[in-house]
């Protein structure tokens, strides 16, 4: 048995465990540096005790951006073979953390099946999964019965968990007196507001956050403290509601840490491009520079079928200036339940905004295939070219589609390639192009 029930705890005594030295590794920094990040919760590294395939990451200051893949059944798409093949494309192209929003039936044999093969965090919303598991309707439900299915989920092995514990009634007040355009639109946070507003109670994970956080220090699960009222449009965003919430998620922040429970804060959804780096810097001012999970920011609200982009420009903005961790969005975003295509389009998005970022805060070595990839292009080789990028396959496709006569340049300029003319000049040797005709 270990002497330290989770990270932080190991971390505030002293002790580098085998999951902050795996971390350090991966992110080039010195094992003691990481644990000294991780004890003042700086930096989570999210990975329950029963979680066995898990490779550990950490998120927060001086690690790379992770970034998250969303996927789940619902009442209207129940096929959990085509959700594990967004499990496997989530592996495949490296994204760090899966999140199972399934909130239809009994969900905990695909939990536990995920779980089983995942190297990937993995993490859940049990506020979606209540009815579902406790077969009660919403008003039945009590807070005891909400506490049960936070353990359920801790047991099988949930690396983090979403718990929206800020929408209390003074964050509520605020939001109903300002009003919104959008309302709420967190679905976990709509369905505790419907409970409090039909029973008079006060949030259950809010009135009982103690408790709930015994639960995940059993089992070093991260709390994941939920913004239930995360702007969902832009013309709602920085309001009264979304900034009382944010305040009390500051205030459960040092109650986690005080129990060495690691946490996470997540951040806002739609929210105009200038008002974003200032809401990074609220939110690590506010929440004591705890690991930020950035749901967007999406950025434009015109653009169904394009959603991935919007939030990949809001995604780079928010990691450039201080977020840790993205949640994907697919072209499915706002429309319906992503299929493989869009969760691979979602996914080589938020890469990119998380990379981009990566490289703007200077992470160690975060340039490093980039410098190599423009190594491959000075030398026209593709085959290099291919072996380096993201996504091999497709950049393959691309290139072959429309063969080029000269297979050491491409379609698009052919032998009036910019690069092989520089290279033959720069060798000595002429550039002709009338008797190459």
């Amino acid at each position: 048995m270990r002497e330290y029930a989770t990270q932080m705890e190991a971390a505030k005594k002293g002790i580098i465990t085998p999951e902050m030295k795996i971390v350090a590794e991966k992110e080039y920094i010195d094992p003691e540096e990481l644990r000294e990040l991780v004890a003042k919760g700086e930096v989570a590294i999210p990975c329950n005790v029963n979680h066995k395939s898990i490779s550990p990451e950490g998120i927060g200051t001086k690690m790379r951006t992770k970034i998250n893949v969303n996927l789940g059944i619902s009442g209207d798409a129940k096929d959990y073979e085509k959700e594990m093949k967004k499990v496997d494309l989530a592996h495949r192209f490296g994204a760090e953390a899966i999140m199972d929003l399934s909130n239809y039936g009994k969900t905990n044999k695909f939990r536990q099946a995920l779980i089983e093969k995942s190297p990937a965090m993995i993490g859940t919303v049990p506020m979606y999964d209540a009815i579902g598991y406790l077969e009660k309707d919403l008003l039945e439900i009590t807070a005891e019965d909400f506490l049960k299915v936070v353990r359920a989920h801790a047991e099988e092995g949930v690396d983090f968990m979403t718990i929206h514990a800020g929408i209390n009634r003074r964050a509520v007040e605020a939001f109903r007196r300002e009003g919104r355009k959008m309302n709420i639109v967190s679905r976990g946070g709509s369905l505790l507001f419907a409970w409090m507003m039909m029973t008079g109670n006060e949030n259950p994970f809010f009135e009982h956050y103690d408790e709930v956080l015994d639960i995940l220090r059993e089992f070093d699960c991260t709390i994941s403290l939920g913004d239930a009222l995360r702007p969902g449009c832009i013309d709602d965003a920085t309001d009264a509601g979304q900034i009382s919430e944010l305040i009390e998620l500051g205030y459960l922040t040092e109650r986690a840490w005080a129990k060495d429970v690691q946490i996470m804060v997540e951040g806002p959804g739609h929210m105009a491009m200038n008002e974003i780096a200032a809401n990074m810097r609220l939110q690590k001012r506010i929440c004591h520079n705890a690991p930020f999970y950035v749901l967007g920011p999406v950025v434009s609200d015109i653009f169904p079928g394009y959603d991935h982009i919007t939030t990949a420009i809001g995604g780079a903005i928010a990691a450039s200036n201080g977020a840790d961790f993205l949640c994907y969005v697919t072209p499915a975003e706002h429309l319906r339940l992503p299929d493989v295509n869009d969760v691979k389009e979602g996914i080589i998005a938020s890469k990119i905004a998380a990379h981009a970022a990566d490289i703007a805060k200077g992470v160690p070595h975060a340039r490093d295939k980039d410098n190599a990839m423009a190594e491959a292009r000075h030398k026209l080789d593709w085959e290099e070219m291919f072996k380096l990028a993201v996504d091999p396959d497709k950049a393959r496709e691309y290139y072959e589609s429309t063969p080029p006569a000269e297979r050491h340049t491409c379609s698009m300029c052919g032998k009036m390639c910019a690069v092989r003319t520089t290279n033959l000049i720069l060798e000595g040797k002429k550039v002709e192009f009338c008797s190459e005709l």
